[in-house]
Protein backbone atom coordinates (compact mmCIF):
# COMPACT_ATOMS: atom_id res chain seq x y z
CA UNK A 1 0.00 0.00 0.00
CA UNK A 2 1.34 3.24 -0.79
CA UNK A 3 2.18 5.53 2.11
CA UNK A 4 1.49 8.83 2.28
CA UNK A 5 3.03 11.75 5.22
CA UNK A 6 1.16 14.90 5.40
CA UNK A 7 3.12 17.19 6.88
CA UNK A 8 0.64 19.89 8.42
CA UNK A 9 -2.61 19.42 9.38
CA UNK A 10 -4.77 22.95 9.65
CA UNK A 11 -8.11 23.76 8.35
CA UNK A 12 -6.91 23.07 4.73
CA UNK A 13 -4.67 20.24 5.43
CA UNK A 14 -6.55 17.84 7.67
CA UNK A 15 -9.56 17.07 5.71
CA UNK A 16 -7.40 16.87 2.92
CA UNK A 17 -5.29 13.97 5.08
CA UNK A 18 -8.72 12.49 6.13
CA UNK A 19 -10.20 12.01 2.32
CA UNK A 20 -6.73 10.31 1.25
CA UNK A 21 -6.97 7.45 4.16
CA UNK A 22 -11.00 7.68 3.10
CA UNK A 23 -9.24 6.46 -0.55
CA UNK A 24 -7.73 3.96 1.00
CA UNK A 25 -4.23 4.74 1.86
CA UNK A 26 -1.98 4.25 4.38
CA UNK A 27 -1.60 8.08 6.07
CA UNK A 28 0.65 9.56 9.13
CA UNK A 29 0.13 13.17 9.51
CA UNK A 30 2.05 15.47 11.55
CA UNK A 31 1.29 18.83 13.18
CA UNK A 32 3.03 21.32 15.00
CA UNK A 33 0.29 21.39 17.40
CA UNK A 34 -0.37 17.23 17.59
CA UNK A 35 -4.19 18.06 18.91
CA UNK A 36 -5.24 19.67 15.98
CA UNK A 37 -4.58 16.39 13.90
CA UNK A 38 -5.50 14.10 16.83
CA UNK A 39 -8.96 13.64 15.52
CA UNK A 40 -7.72 12.34 11.79
CA UNK A 41 -6.95 8.94 13.71
CA UNK A 42 -10.78 8.39 13.76
CA UNK A 43 -9.84 8.72 9.60
CA UNK A 44 -7.64 5.92 9.92
CA UNK A 45 -4.70 7.89 10.16
CA UNK A 46 -1.40 7.46 12.65
CA UNK A 47 -0.79 10.55 14.45
CA UNK A 48 2.94 11.33 14.86
CA UNK A 49 5.03 13.08 17.27
CA UNK A 50 7.99 14.78 14.84
CA UNK A 51 7.62 15.53 10.91
CA UNK A 52 10.78 12.65 10.33
CA UNK A 53 8.38 10.66 11.80
CA UNK A 54 5.80 10.91 8.95
CA UNK A 55 8.52 10.79 6.59
CA UNK A 56 10.38 7.78 7.41
CA UNK A 57 9.51 5.69 5.02
CA UNK A 58 6.47 7.39 2.92
CA UNK A 59 6.26 6.75 -0.65
CA UNK A 60 4.58 10.51 -1.07
CA UNK A 61 5.49 13.70 1.60
CA UNK A 62 2.39 16.20 0.97
CA UNK A 63 2.86 19.85 2.63
CA UNK A 64 -0.01 21.64 3.28
CA UNK A 65 1.88 24.23 5.61
CA UNK A 66 1.12 28.30 6.00
CA UNK A 67 4.11 30.02 4.24
CA UNK A 68 7.49 29.03 2.35
CA UNK A 69 9.57 29.67 5.72
CA UNK A 70 7.76 26.64 7.82
CA UNK A 71 7.71 24.91 4.69
CA UNK A 72 11.90 24.82 4.87
CA UNK A 73 11.50 24.15 8.20
CA UNK A 74 9.70 21.50 8.67
CA UNK A 75 11.28 19.66 5.64
CA UNK A 76 14.75 20.34 7.33
CA UNK A 77 13.49 18.27 10.16
CA UNK A 78 11.60 15.69 8.36
CA UNK A 79 15.06 14.65 6.76
CA UNK A 80 13.74 13.54 2.58
CA UNK A 81 15.05 10.50 1.31
CA UNK A 82 16.31 10.08 -2.28
CA UNK A 83 13.80 9.11 -4.86
CA UNK A 84 10.61 9.99 -2.63
CA UNK A 85 7.77 12.13 -4.11
CA UNK A 86 7.47 15.31 -2.25
CA UNK A 87 4.04 17.13 -3.30
CA UNK A 88 4.18 20.62 -2.07
CA UNK A 89 0.53 22.12 -1.75
CA UNK A 90 1.27 24.62 0.48
CA UNK A 91 0.44 28.21 -0.92
CA UNK A 92 3.88 29.88 -0.74
CA UNK A 93 4.67 31.93 -4.08
CA UNK A 94 7.33 31.85 -6.94
CA UNK A 95 10.81 32.18 -5.26
CA UNK A 96 9.70 30.52 -2.24
CA UNK A 97 8.60 27.53 -5.27
CA UNK A 98 11.74 27.77 -6.71
CA UNK A 99 13.42 27.52 -3.37
CA UNK A 100 11.95 24.19 -2.65
CA UNK A 101 12.45 22.32 -5.63
CA UNK A 102 16.27 23.29 -5.05
CA UNK A 103 15.70 21.50 -1.26
CA UNK A 104 14.22 18.43 -3.29
CA UNK A 105 17.15 18.50 -5.98
CA UNK A 106 19.87 18.49 -3.54
CA UNK A 107 18.21 15.24 -1.32
CA UNK A 108 17.02 13.69 -4.97
CA UNK A 109 13.90 13.56 -4.04
CA UNK A 110 10.98 14.25 -7.30
CA UNK A 111 9.34 17.51 -6.08
CA UNK A 112 5.97 18.41 -7.64
CA UNK A 113 4.68 21.77 -7.02
CA UNK A 114 0.56 21.58 -6.36
CA UNK A 115 -1.30 24.15 -4.57
CA UNK A 116 -4.73 24.37 -4.47
CA UNK A 117 -7.87 26.45 -5.44
CA UNK A 118 -10.47 26.55 -2.86
CA UNK A 119 -10.98 26.52 1.37
CA UNK A 120 -12.11 24.53 4.27
CA UNK A 121 -15.23 23.37 2.56
CA UNK A 122 -13.95 22.13 -1.00
CA UNK A 123 -11.30 20.77 1.07
CA UNK A 124 -13.79 18.34 3.45
CA UNK A 125 -15.39 17.42 0.39
CA UNK A 126 -12.58 16.67 -1.68
CA UNK A 127 -13.54 19.18 -4.71
CA UNK A 128 -10.17 21.57 -4.63
CA UNK A 129 -8.49 22.21 -7.85
CA UNK A 130 -4.82 20.71 -7.74
CA UNK A 131 -2.76 23.35 -9.48
CA UNK A 132 -0.29 20.31 -10.29
CA UNK A 133 3.36 21.50 -11.95
CA UNK A 134 6.57 19.24 -12.27
CA UNK A 135 8.07 15.90 -14.31
CA UNK A 136 5.79 14.36 -16.19
CA UNK A 137 6.66 10.94 -15.18
CA UNK A 138 5.33 11.74 -11.93
CA UNK A 139 1.93 12.30 -12.71
CA UNK A 140 0.70 8.91 -11.99
CA UNK A 141 2.26 8.62 -8.46
CA UNK A 142 0.24 11.89 -7.41
CA UNK A 143 -2.78 10.82 -8.71
CA UNK A 144 -4.21 8.62 -6.02
CA UNK A 145 -3.55 11.78 -3.95
CA UNK A 146 -4.78 14.33 -6.42
CA UNK A 147 -8.03 12.14 -6.92
CA UNK A 148 -8.65 11.76 -3.60
CA UNK A 149 -8.72 15.39 -2.58
CA UNK A 150 -9.90 17.38 -5.70
CA UNK A 151 -12.54 17.18 -8.04
CA UNK A 152 -10.42 18.57 -10.91
CA UNK A 153 -6.04 18.72 -11.61
CA UNK A 154 -4.92 21.22 -14.10
CA UNK A 155 -0.96 20.43 -14.97
CA UNK A 156 0.64 23.66 -16.06
CA UNK A 157 4.14 22.67 -16.98
CA UNK A 158 7.01 22.42 -15.56
CA UNK A 159 7.42 22.72 -11.33
CA UNK A 160 7.04 25.98 -10.36
CA UNK A 161 3.87 27.13 -12.86
CA UNK A 162 1.27 25.36 -10.30
CA UNK A 163 2.55 28.30 -7.83
CA UNK A 164 2.96 30.92 -10.27
CA UNK A 165 -0.97 30.06 -11.72
CA UNK A 166 -2.16 29.80 -7.99
CA UNK A 167 -1.29 33.91 -7.45
CA UNK A 168 -3.23 34.85 -10.56
CA UNK A 169 -6.40 32.76 -9.45
CA UNK A 170 -5.45 34.46 -5.62
CA UNK A 171 -5.40 37.94 -7.33
CA UNK A 172 -9.08 37.72 -8.51
CA UNK A 173 -10.09 36.15 -5.38
CA UNK A 174 -8.63 38.74 -2.96
CA UNK A 175 -9.96 41.90 -5.43
CA UNK A 176 -13.59 39.91 -5.54
CA UNK A 177 -13.83 39.63 -1.82
CA UNK A 178 -12.62 43.41 -1.49
CA UNK A 179 -14.66 45.09 -4.56
CA UNK A 180 -17.62 43.00 -2.80
CA UNK A 181 -16.96 44.47 0.43
CA UNK A 182 -16.72 47.81 -0.82
CA UNK A 183 -20.12 47.71 -2.97
CA UNK A 184 -21.71 46.69 0.31
CA UNK A 185 -20.54 49.32 2.43
CA UNK A 186 -21.45 51.96 -0.22
CA UNK A 187 -24.68 50.29 -0.67
CA UNK A 188 -25.33 50.82 3.38
CA UNK A 189 -23.54 54.25 2.89
CA UNK A 190 -26.15 55.23 0.55
CA UNK A 191 -29.37 54.13 2.66
CA UNK A 192 -30.31 51.16 1.13
CA UNK A 193 -30.21 47.57 2.62
CA UNK A 194 -26.69 45.82 1.34
CA UNK A 195 -28.97 42.83 0.65
CA UNK A 196 -30.41 44.62 -2.46
CA UNK A 197 -26.98 44.49 -4.14
CA UNK A 198 -26.90 41.00 -3.83
CA UNK A 199 -30.33 39.97 -5.21
CA UNK A 200 -29.48 43.15 -7.91
CA UNK A 201 -26.83 40.83 -9.18
CA UNK A 202 -28.35 37.40 -8.80
CA UNK A 203 -28.49 35.36 -11.91
CA UNK A 204 -26.73 37.93 -13.57
CA UNK A 205 -23.90 37.90 -15.95
CA UNK A 206 -21.90 39.35 -13.18
CA UNK A 207 -23.19 37.20 -10.94
CA UNK A 208 -20.84 34.55 -9.15
CA UNK A 209 -21.65 32.05 -6.28
CA UNK A 210 -19.07 33.21 -3.97
CA UNK A 211 -20.41 36.79 -4.08
CA UNK A 212 -23.67 35.35 -1.86
CA UNK A 213 -21.31 32.93 0.15
CA UNK A 214 -18.88 36.17 1.58
CA UNK A 215 -21.69 38.88 0.71
CA UNK A 216 -23.94 36.83 3.53
CA UNK A 217 -21.62 36.29 5.93
CA UNK A 218 -20.60 40.03 5.62
CA UNK A 219 -24.21 41.62 6.03
CA UNK A 220 -24.40 38.96 9.26
CA UNK A 221 -21.34 40.22 10.59
CA UNK A 222 -20.35 36.34 11.07
CA UNK A 223 -16.65 35.16 9.87
CA UNK A 224 -15.90 31.44 10.42
CA UNK A 225 -12.82 31.22 9.38
CA UNK A 226 -12.84 29.14 5.51
CA UNK A 227 -9.25 31.04 4.81
CA UNK A 228 -8.32 33.65 7.59
CA UNK A 229 -7.39 37.51 7.06
CA UNK A 230 -4.02 36.63 8.25
CA UNK A 231 -3.55 34.19 5.68
CA UNK A 232 -5.18 36.01 3.01
CA UNK A 233 -3.23 39.03 3.77
CA UNK A 234 -0.04 36.71 3.27
CA UNK A 235 -1.32 35.66 -0.05
CA UNK A 236 -1.90 39.31 -0.91
CA UNK A 237 2.23 40.61 -0.63
CA UNK A 238 2.63 37.17 -2.18
CA UNK A 239 1.18 38.41 -5.59
CA UNK A 240 2.37 41.36 -5.19
CA UNK A 241 5.96 40.53 -4.92
CA UNK A 242 5.10 38.33 -8.11
CA UNK A 243 3.47 41.17 -10.13
CA UNK A 244 6.47 43.55 -8.87
CA UNK A 245 6.93 46.29 -11.51
CA UNK A 246 5.56 44.95 -14.42
CA UNK A 247 2.06 45.25 -13.86
CA UNK A 248 -0.09 47.25 -11.27
CA UNK A 249 -2.15 45.40 -9.20
CA UNK A 250 -4.15 47.87 -7.86
CA UNK A 251 -6.72 45.96 -6.36
CA UNK A 252 -4.54 43.58 -4.84
CA UNK A 253 -2.84 46.65 -2.89
CA UNK A 254 -6.17 48.08 -1.57
CA UNK A 255 -7.07 44.47 -0.51
CA UNK A 256 -4.02 44.12 1.10
CA UNK A 257 -4.57 47.43 3.34
CA UNK A 258 -8.02 46.60 4.35
CA UNK A 259 -6.64 43.22 5.25
CA UNK A 260 -3.65 44.22 7.33
CA UNK A 261 -6.11 46.56 8.98
CA UNK A 262 -8.43 44.01 10.00
CA UNK A 263 -5.36 41.78 10.95
CA UNK A 264 -4.38 44.84 13.23
CA UNK A 265 -7.83 45.33 14.65
CA UNK A 266 -7.30 41.82 15.70
CA UNK A 267 -9.73 40.14 13.32
CA UNK A 268 -6.80 38.32 12.06
CA UNK A 269 -8.05 34.58 13.08
CA UNK A 270 -11.60 35.16 11.05
CA UNK A 271 -12.59 34.42 7.89
CA UNK A 272 -11.18 37.07 5.21
CA UNK A 273 -14.61 38.34 5.06
CA UNK A 274 -13.71 40.31 8.14
CA UNK A 275 -12.01 42.62 6.04
CA UNK A 276 -15.17 44.65 5.94
CA UNK A 277 -15.37 45.73 8.84
CA UNK A 278 -12.66 48.00 8.49
CA UNK A 279 -14.13 49.93 5.19
CA UNK A 280 -17.35 51.37 6.36
CA UNK A 281 -16.10 54.48 8.10
CA UNK A 282 -19.77 55.06 8.77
Amino acid sequence: MTRIAFLGTGVMGAPMAANVAKAGLDVRAWNRTRAKAEPLAEHGVVVVDTPREAVEGADIVVTVLADGPGVEAVIADAGLAAGQLWVQMSTVGVEWAATLAAIAEKAGAVYVDAPVVGTKQPAEAGKLVVLASGPSDARDRCAPVFDAVGGRTVWVGEAGAGSALKLTANAWVLSLTNALAESLALAGSLGLDPALFLETIKGGAVDTPYAHVKGKQMIADEHPASFSARLAAKDARLVLDAGGDAVDLAGARATLAHLDAAVEAGFGEEDMSVLHRVIGKG
